[in-house]
């Protein structure tokens, strides 16, 4: 079984059967938690899977694999006021995860895109493409995102042409643009400071990056879809970074 069918398997028997005592099948003793409200380790996971209530289910909608990690982005239904919108990382280690990564929020009515935070492209159709992919993300967000360069944009997009998920955000690279100024405007600026992982398979790169939104700490994971050697298409979960977490690791 590939490590991407085993975070599957985990997700469907954790959070779709609401098996907690299949944690340990499924997460290695040295399990170490960044999720920000879920205690360290084996039991942090199983006390999590346990107070999961009855009706709750989990789709995934994308799962990549690059090297010893897994991405994945879902959908967690029935378990707060709100269904949410997540990414999940794991790093694995014989068959096993052995840290955890991810960052969630709300999923609206409507976004100004009309499209809705999760639809579009799911699956890797390019394989031979991934460090292609890589490369070229990795220069957006570090020139574009971190270093504020927005003279470069345009080597990053063809055209105006950008499909977004965004809830904030309409489509294209213009609408990118206006959503940074309103946001400004409001007090509400967008900052990268640091892109901490990029994990790419084909089409598909993932960027954690941490930075501020109105001056809050901000864990930013954005999901970006390569075609023709240009940016296509962006999913994002924006998170912000409570001042404290229910361990001691940190969220990145």
């Amino acid at each position: 079984m590939s490590d991407r069918d085993v975070i599957r398997d985990a997700f469907d028997t954790l959070f779709g059967s609401h098996d907690a005592s299949a944690v340990d099948r499924f997460v290695a003793a040295d399990y170490v938690q960044h999720a920000a409200d879920v205690p360290d380790g084996r039991e942090g996971l199983r006390s999590l899977v346990s107070a999961v209530p009855a009706g709750s289910s989990f789709e995934v909608h994308r799962i990549f694999e690059d090297g010893d990690l897994v991405a994945s982005h879902g959908t967690l239904r029935g378990v707060g006021p709100d269904d949410v919108v997540a990414f999940d990382i794991h790093r694995m280690r014989d068959g096993k995860a052995v840290e955890h990564w991810s960052v969630e929020q709300p999923v609206v009515a409507s976004t100004a895109s009309g499209r809705s935070q999760t639809d579009g492209p799911t699956q890797v159709t390019r394989p031979e493409a991934t460090e292609e992919s890589r490369a070229l993300v990795d220069r957006f967000v570090q020139t574009v995102l971190v270093e504020g360069s927005l003279s470069a944009v345009p080597e990053f997009f063809d055209g105006d042409s950008y499909t977004q998920h965004n809830p904030l955000v309409r489509d294209g690279v213009s609408g990118l643009g206006e959503a940074f100024l309103e946001l400004t405007k409001q007090g509400k600026a967008v900052v990268y400071t640091r892109r901490h992982m990029l994990i790419a398979e084909g089409e598909f790169v993932l960027s954690v990056a941490e930075g501020s939104v109105g001056g809050r700490p901000t864990a930013f994971y954005d999901l970006f879809r390569v075609a023709d050697g240009k940016i296509a298409e962006h999913w994002d979960v924006v998170a912000e970074i409570p001042a404290e977490l229910a361990h001691d690791n940190g969220m990145f």
